[in-house]
């Protein structure tokens, strides 16, 4: 993330949390983050230097207002007036981070061989709660790769609990390798 992303993020956020309105605009941020993954063309357009500043906020506004909070299309503009658009991932990633430290939040990620079944689900994030003492937001992917066990990652620290890991973690024992 550039100091950029990190300045507008958390500018946004400071707004926000004034007003009391940090969670509803996390929920907007994720979900433009989706839509400009989704339809990246959007964005190309919004940063086509051949088009004013001006034409290209103006075809912002019409596709956003009423659709996003104020505060939200305002940054927006922003972000393109100043032709940093590219920076939208990061100043959403910089707004989530605040909002996680401010609400006692963290974020996880799992890996496993298949899809864990709703009572795993539940244990694992039953027992991330008793770790961290935390909420924690759970993303899940599956991984024939992983072939067995889990590969957790979270507050930046790699859990690697698969049966690869522990093959290899054999093999550089019996090789003589720290």
């Amino acid at each position: 993330m550039t100091e950029l992303a990190r300045e507008y993020g958390e500018g946004l956020y400071a707004l926000c949390a004034e007003e009391n309105l940090t969670a509803d605009m996390l929920s907007e941020l994720q979900a433009l983050k989706r839509l400009f993954r989704e339809q990246p063309d959007f964005i190309r357009l919004l940063s086509n230097m051949s088009l004013s500043k001006q034409e290209r906020v103006d075809i912002l506004d019409r596709a956003l207002r009423g659709q996003v909070h104020p505060y939200l299309l305002n940054f927006l503009k922003i972000l393109c007036e100043r032709n940093a658009l590219y920076e939208f991932e990061g100043c959403e990633g910089a707004f989530r981070e605040s909002f996680n430290r401010d609400h006692a939040v963290v974020e996880a990620a799992v890996t496993t061989p298949e899809k864990l079944s709703e009572q795993q689900r539940e244990k694992l994030l039953q027992k991330l709660r008793e770790m961290t003492g935390k909420t924690v937001h759970l993303s899940e992917k599956t991984d024939p790769a992983v072939i067995g066990g889990v590969l957790l990652e979270m507050n930046g620290q790699r859990y690697d609990n698969t049966v690869r890991h522990r093959l290899e973690e054999i093999h550089r024992a019996m090789a003589g390798e720290p």
